[in-house]
């Protein structure tokens, strides 16, 4: 089978413990299968989230010749309704901060698939979130004019600050009003949708590394050093975050893990642990290799064909 140009998109949905809600997001992830498929869902209860990785050939540049948009397009949107009407933000608590129900969402090119060409969908899926689900939407990377980043745009809406005792992001923020305008959608944000951050970039790895300790701070300070931004290793993001009873982890985005990989980033928190007087145990990716998620979408496709 010849193989398409394919995009990716992970959409980070803030609920793992509704098991109701979860098979009403699954449903729509589903609802697109053979032209969209959901390859990958990792749920993690510490912190009341789970990513969906769904992949589909990218059919006329992101906006199609057709009336209809694409199918990563509907199969996005339709996540995101469907999580919009089952989970309540305002309910919502756990350990990982997040913006809204619908936190994150990262398309992302594949096999032969431009960068350009993913911007746009992303830009169409982020205007119809906005628009026909009312929910504020903040552009990132390739799909904003300027390229802003993810994490700029979370600094600004306070996206790093717990607001509950216990390192825990609880409900939705006090404020009604947004610091930065958003992208499409409402100027002001429903308690119950929340906002939501969509971008597109070059494939990005996610690799947290388990802290043995309770001690928040810590966490945070070998996340600090780790990460770019504190003068540790280049193209790495990270956060430290409480994870369950007792443990801590340093939660890390890898921007370009050809040349900084999940390998240095475990070293390097052992060592900066070490200093500490602490331990780590082994890290782990929280979805597939972009090679990976490629083979099981045309093992998908394959099968579909022969039936």
């Amino acid at each position: 089978m010849l193989r398409p140009a394919l995009a990716c998109c992970k959409l980070y949905i803030s609920e793992a413990r509704n098991a109701t809600a979860l098979r009403a997001i699954e449903r729509a992830a589903a609802g697109l299968r053979p032209a969209a498929v959901l390859v990958n869902a990792f749920p993690d209860d510490a912190y009341n989230r789970v990513g969906y990785t769904l992949v589909s050939p990218l059919a006329g540049g992101g906006g199609g010749g057709d009336s209809a948009p694409p199918p990563l397009h509907r199969a996005a949107f339709g996540v995101v309704a469907a999580a919009l009407e089952a989970v309540d933000f305002g309910a919502h608590a756990g350990a990982h901060p997040r913006l809204g129900v619908v936190d994150h969402i990262a398309f992302h090119p594949l096999a032969g698939a431009r960068l350009d060409d993913v911007a746009a969908l992303t830009r169409a899926v982020a205007a119809d979130i906005g628009d026909k689900l009312q929910v504020p939407t903040y552009l990132y990377g390739a799909a904003h004019g300027e390229g802003r980043t993810l994490a700029s745009i979370r600094r600004q809406l306070g996206y790093f600050t717990p607001n509950s005792p216990g390192e825990q992001w609880r409900g939705a923020p006090d404020s009604s009003s947004l610091p930065v305008a958003p992208d499409a959608g409402p100027a002001t944000p429903s308690r119950s949708k929340g906002v939501v951050a969509i971008g597109a970039t070059a494939w990005v790895d996610n690799y947290n590394v388990p802290v043995h300790t309770a001690d928040a701070a810590a966490a945070k300070r070998i996340a600090r050093a780790v990460s770019e931004r504190g003068g540790g290793l280049k193209f790495v993001q990270a956060m430290g975050l409480t994870h369950g009873e007792g443990v801590t982890e340093v939660a890390c985005n890898l921007l370009d893990p050809a040349s900084v990989g999940a390998e240095q980033v475990q070293e390097r928190v052992r060592q900066l642990a070490a200093e500490q007087g602490l331990t780590v145990g082994e890290g782990y990716f929280t979805d597939f290799s972009q090679e990976r998620i490629v083979e099981l979408y045309m093992q998908s496709a394959e099968a579909e064909a022969s039936q």
